[in-house]
This record gives structure tokens, sequence and C-alpha cells, in this order.
């Protein structure tokens, strides 16, 4: 299937590793010119420069701090110049936390996770609005629909509640906006948190993976690659019919029915 992104124009957020590069790689797979955006410079520019090679089409690295404002104008008004224009957002930008989310840290994790999605998707939208197509998809997690962690509840529970307001606002101006809620995903940080999970248990990491795996119906951990093709069909114009809803990409979790 094509999925129509050839000459699409995208914004990738915590793009230098994780979920985000799977994404910036699938999109650029399909076509679409690719700009990555991480803290460290540096580790975004080399990304992009892999990606480039790989698929031959235009990457670019821009560092920022997306908790930031200013940092956050300074990303668009380079990631708009170097790519002629942004169609597609992908917030993926948030703290990484391979242990617990103490409470202590809510106010920074919202500012990173849920302002910072606000930040950016209002630094992209007007220009998305002018031509009267786009996409914003915001990266969540499942613990807005579990508990265990408040902070991690809270959120992602917040991502969901601003995705919707924006759907809801930019719908009727052909920008769409979803919410994707990945499940346990084998990124290079869970597989540390499963780590020090196994470690403090004192049993093995392939132990504590098959554990988690029993939990999902396909039996197994999401690899980044299978959150990120999710990514890529809500990024394209296939994806009209979503809009303000969430996506769960988790494999599936067995037991409760969500409807």
């Amino acid at each position: 299937m094509d999925l129509g992104l050839k000459g699409k124009r995208a914004v990738v957020t915590g793009g230098s590793r994780g979920i985000g590069l799977a994404v910036g790689r699938a999109l650029a797979q399909e076509g679409a010119d690719v700009a990555l955006v991480g803290r460290d410079a540096r580790a975004a520019e080399e990304q992009a420069t892999v990606l480039a090679a790989e698929t031959g089409v235009r990457v670019i690295g821009i560092g920022a701090d997306t908790g930031d404002d200013a940092s956050v104008t300074a990303m668009a008004e380079a990631a708009i110049e170097q790519l002629g224009g942004v169609d597609i957002l992908i917030n993926n930008a948030a703290r990484t936390n391979p242990g617990a989310i103490e409470e202590s840290d809510l106010e920074a994790e919202i500012n990173v996770k849920v302002r910072g999605y606000l930040r950016c998707a209002r630094s992209f939208a007007p220009g998305m609005v002018e031509r009267g197509w786009g996409r914003i998809i915001n990266v969540g997690g499942l613990a807005a629909r579990r508990t265990g962690s408040v902070v991690g509840s809270v959120r992602n529970v917040a991502v969901a509640a601003l995705t919707k307001n924006l759907a809801d606002e930019l719908g009727p101006q052909g920008v769409n906006v979803t919410v994707v809620h990945p499940g346990a995903t084998s990124t290079e940080t869970a597989t540390t948190a499963f780590a020090a999970t196994a470690a403090a248990r004192g049993v093995t990491l392939e132990q504590i993976q098959r554990e988690f795996g029993a939990t999902i119906s396909i039996g197994r951990i999401v690899a980044p690659e299978e959150v990120a093709a999710v990514i890529a069909f809500l990024a394209s114009p296939r994806s009209v019919a979503l809009n303000g809803d969430p996506i769960i990409a988790s494999g599936g979790t067995l037991g409760p029915i969500f409807y």
C-alpha cells in the first residue's frame, strides 16, 4: 500500500533514539523528508545522516528542548526553513525514565510531555491550516489506562485530552490529530528498565521479558518499528477517518474490553 507520504515534510521530536528514530525511518522510507529533533543536537544530526544515506530522502537533525518556549520556537523556524514547511508533526519527546517515576517529577513531566507537545503543535499547526492539510500524532503511553504510577497516568491522560481538544479545533481545517499509546516496547530505555528489574529480583532479563510477553495477546513485547508502522499510517492521507481518538499500539492487553 502506498501511504501517499512521498514529498511530505515531517518533524519527529525525541527522534534520535527509540520509537522516535523508528518513526523517522518509517516516514523516510515512505519518501517523506524528515527532521529528527532531540535534546542532543549531535546525536540527532548523526542519526539524520544515517537515515539520509539509507533512504535517499532529505533528513536533517535539529537540537531542541521541547520543555523550553524559546528552544521550540527556534527549532520550528529551523525546520520550516530547511524543509520548506512542515506537514506532519510527531510529538514523541519525553524525559527518559528508566526506573520508577516519582511524584516529585510531575511538573517536569507535564512541562516536557504535555506542554511540550502543545508548544510544538502551536508552532506547526498554522502552516498546516494555511495549506488545508496536516497530521499531528502525539505519543502517549498505556499508563493512561492503568494505575501504578500517578505521574505516568496523569501525563498520558493529559496527552489524550490535549489530543482531543486539538482534533476538534483543527479537524475542520484539514488537520487530523491522534494519540498513540504504545505498551511495553523493546527500546533501549525499556530494556534498561527490564534489566534493572531483573537485577533487583535476582532473575534473568529474558525471564522479565517473558513475563511481560505473557500479558500481551500476541505473546511478546512489541518492537519500535512495529509502533512506527502504525504512526506512519496515521501520518498519511489514508488516515483521514481517524481524528481525536486513541490508538493502542501494544500488541493487545489481555483481559480488559475497551469500547
